[in-house]
């Protein structure tokens, strides 16, 4: 029997760095993971707590050196660690540029020692701001709007400098709109879904931003794992996707599959009316797509 590839999750207990432990476990990998857990969540990894395939260490990836013994003799990196959310990032942007900058720069210099055969990091859609290209291509204009967006694409650079620089064999996943089971519940700013089954369990009402009709390009947190290890396993190399459902749907429409009371909040500055993604790279050269649709992927959060 041939010995079980070993991976690390960065983010490991977080939402969707918790559903990569998921699905690389299903397939025959050992997991390292690594989070502070700052703010991922222990609970995120309760089912699969006693898998002896699994490692888990509560580590900031910033004191981690690169001939750390986590990253040693890994096949595959996925970098998901990092701070969330617009507006905090507007009043902390030295924290927000330290945690999803530097370290990066600590996890692709543990995976430049360790000789991994892919780094696979996650981008976020946000780098596109306001975008004038709808759909948004991977080649559309880079303008963030606030410290988080800045973040996340100094990250990406990062992450493609050390592709150019070091030979480092490495792909950027520009994740658009993220929802499914364990989604962050807390905090005004956190993921709409998430926020809004809290407050229909709460039995409050949503609080929709601005009148509702903005649109978001929504895909489910499974479909991203497996897109995720899709690109880790490919022959390509130095790339950078959008990963998207390509299918934007309204707030409203949420509220309308929830069921239940609006209280109406200010636009957000630097937000998008529509994000939406154009996939067909993707697609092209993963043979990935998106096979959880919205309305499925309502009902099992619901």
């Amino acid at each position: 029997m041939t010995e079980s590839k070993i991976a690390v999750v960065t983010g490991a207990a977080g939402f969707i760095g918790s559903h990569m432990v998921d699905l690389l476990l299903d397939n025959g990998y050992k997991v390292r993971g690594i989070d502070n857990l700052a703010r991922g969540r222990l609970e995120n990894l309760a089912n699969c707590k006693s898998n002896p395939n699994l490692v888990f260490e509560a580590r900031d990836l910033r004191d981690m050196e690169a001939d750390d013994s986590t990253f040693r003799e890994a096949e595959f990196i996925f970098h998901f660690a990092g701070i969330p959310d617009v507006v905090p990032s507007i009043d902390h942007p030295t924290e927000y540029l330290s945690a999803n900058v530097m370290s990066t720069v600590h996890v692709l210099e543990g995976a430049r020692n360790a000789g991994v055969r892919k780094f696979v990091y996650a981008a976020s859609s946000s780098c596109y701001g306001l975008a004038k290209e709808i759909p948004t291509t991977e080649q559309s204009e880079i303008c963030p709007q606030y410290p988080y967006a800045l973040s996340k694409y100094m990250g990406e650079e990062v992450v493609m400098h050390w592709g150019q620089i070091y030979h480092l064999p490495v792909i950027a996943m520009r994740i658009f709109n993220a929802y499914g089971p364990r989604a962050r519940t807390t905090g005004a700013y956190g993921s709409v879904f998430g926020v809004f089954l809290a407050q229909k369990l709460a039995g409050k009402p949503f609080t929709v931003v601005g009148d509702g009709s903005q649109s978001r390009d929504f895909i489910f947190v499974t479909d991203i794992a497996k897109a995720f290890l899709e690109a880790a396993v490919s022959k390509q190399d130095n790339e950078i996707y959008n990963l998207g459902g390509g299918a934007p749907q309204t707030i409203n429409r949420i509220v309308e599959l929830l069921g239940g009371d609006v209280v109406n909040m200010p636009k957000r500055p630097g937000e998008p009316d529509c994000t939406w993604a154009d996939i067909s790279k993707i697609q092209s050269h993963l043979k990935w797509a998106p096979v959880v649709s919205f309305q499925d992927g309502v009902a099992t959060m619901l």
